[in-house]
């Protein structure tokens, strides 16, 4: 988090988000009893959309290394994805093609890809489980060379043999009574975050029950 944007959020300029106020609950050190209190508040209002044409304003790089401050808090992450590899998958041959898409300079680019692939060190963190589950049709979609394509595919399967980390995919040929229309993920039972078209929101995971 940039200097600025706490700055404003101490002056009340700008309203904290859940992930905002769990990274500086969790780096000035409050008792667990007091950050509880502190979340559950911040969950009450936490319905939160952002435009992602908000986010490629702010930068996508940034965005990443909140998704990492987030993905570092947390013990059990689950995640569907329906279209594309999960980011913490991704090959960095994959992450140009799934950014190249954003208009960005080649320097925004690299910065971007450098901070996704900076993610995925989570993966290998004790006491962390990572769940996933994709349609068969993200392991075929060709948004990459065929030649990057297989290599994709075996970092799935590489990184399927972790102990801590397990991947599901739902066969094309499966009977299915309902489609998805989106992606998500569950972040222990804290935080929902949904991608949609246009924006992506999180929600207190406690609403969906």
């Amino acid at each position: 988090m940039s200097r600025s944007k706490l700055s404003k959020i101490e002056d009340g300029n700008t309203a904290p988000s859940v992930t905002d106020v769990d990274c500086i609950l969790t780096a000035i050190g409050v008792s667990d009893e007091a950050k509880a209190e502190y979340m559950a508040a911040a969950r009450q209002a936490a319905t939160e959309a952002t435009a992602w044409r908000l986010i490629r304003r702010l930068g996508y790089s940034r965005k990443q290394q909140q998704v990492q401050a987030l993905e570092s808090q947390t013990t059990l992450l689950r995640l569907f994805q329906p279209s594309l590899v999960p980011g913490l998958l991704q090959t960095p041959e994959y992450v140009r093609a799934v950014f190249a898409r954003g208009n960005l300079s080649e320097a925004q680019l690299e910065r971007t890809i450098g901070a996704r692939l900076a993610r995925q060190s989570v993966l290998y963190s004790e006491g962390k489980t990572f769940r996933f589950i994709i349609t068969e049709s993200v392991l075929r979609w060709r948004i990459v060379p065929p030649l990057v394509l297989v290599g994709q595919l075996d970092r799935v399967i590489s990184t399927s043999r972790l102990p801590n980390v397990d991947i599901r995919v739902v066969e094309l040929s499966a009977p299915q009574h309902d489609f998805p229309g989106h992606s998500f993920s569950i972040k222990d039972d804290r935080t929902v975050a949904i991608e949609t078209v246009h924006a992506e929101t999180s929600r207190n995971s406690r609403a969906f029950r």
